[in-house]
């Protein structure tokens, strides 16, 4: 089993909830080690001291804060936690807002509660119940490893999830960060038309277990077919950029609905249905759905 990550307690209005928070995701990056190019001499890093070049440990290690030309204020771990708000223990929700109000922008990671103790379970069960019927987020702050988060709390599947949340003013505004951005150009109607026409060919349901992080899964195998000795496979290179827009629409809308006519009639096939070499794109796909959802 995981093990959590902090622990406290939920608090809004007079309820106190105990609970544990649990990382909701896992990171499968293949990570390296650093060597020294031409040698098998691992790289590593040290805390030392810049004036003596000892090696300092790190019970010894304390923070600095930068206020002037070369003077800083020294804090120490414990008074960093003396000021934390609830004590770095308490999930404070300060108010309700609906789940589509949050622009996706804001969004930062997503944990898993849990309640501690099986007594806790009653209040915990609870509360996700009525935020599942209310369809709302409660809006807390706590602290967590020297930061305080902003965070969105929300039911799922009968389990809390808190999602963290950049603030405000943690968000850069596109205009002052990006070096261009269109301006005074508006597309043709046609060139308008024929991308439409694309996303609505291109539109399907949302299935995150339809997708896979291929570049590790390359990465593996590069290290793979380095260790055997055999011939690296190099990618090809990506495409050049668009000059004839509305050629390149007009071929992307035929190359998509070529393929998802190819889609259908394997899936068709699968599902058994009879007569589908005389049924267009959008019969075929009706046809699909119904036995879909027959074989459901």
């Amino acid at each position: 089993m995981a093990r959590s990550i902090w622990s406290g307690s939920i608090s809004f209005g007079l309820v106190t909830i105990p609970v544990a928070l649990f990382s909701a995701t896992e990171d499968h990056t293949v990570h390296f080690n650093q060597f020294e190019r031409g040698t098998s001499d691992r790289i590593r890093y040290q805390r030392v001291n810049e004036r003596t070049g000892k090696e300092v440990a790190y019970d010894d290690i304390v923070r600095g804060h930068q206020v002037g030309d070369g003077e800083y204020v020294l804090v120490e771990p414990d008074e960093l936690a003396a000021i934390a708000p609830g004590r770095s223990k308490s999930i404070e929700i300060t108010g309700f807002v609906d789940l589509a109000e949050i622009d996706p922008i804001h969004f930062q990671k997503t944990y898993w509660l849990a309640p501690t103790k099986e007594e806790y379970g009653r209040p915990y069960a609870l509360l996700a119940a009525a935020l599942a019927k209310a369809n709302r987020v409660g809006i807390a702050s706590f602290v967590m490893r020297g930061k305080q988060y902003l965070t969105g709390l929300r039911a799922e599947d009968g389990v809390l999830a808190l999602d963290t949340l950049y603030y405000a003013d943690e968000i850069r505004d596109p205009r002052e960060t990006l070096d261009t951005l269109p301006s005074g150009t508006r597309p043709h109607a046609n060139e308008l038309k024929m991308a439409t026409q694309l996303i609505e060919s291109m539109t399907m349901p949302w299935r995150p277990r339809d997708f896979r992080d291929t570049y590790t899964r390359k990465v593996r195998k590069l290290i793979e077919d380095k260790r055997k000795g055999r011939e690296i496979t190099v990618e090809a290179e990506p495409p050049e950029p668009t000059t004839d827009l509305l050629e390149a629409l007009r071929r992307s809308v035929e190359s998509t609905r070529r393929q998802t006519k190819s889609e259908l009639d394997e899936a068709a096939r699968e599902l058994g249905i009879k007569g589908r070499s005389k049924m267009n794109r959008d019969e075929l796909a009706s046809a699909v759905k119904r036995a879909a959802r027959k074989a459901s």
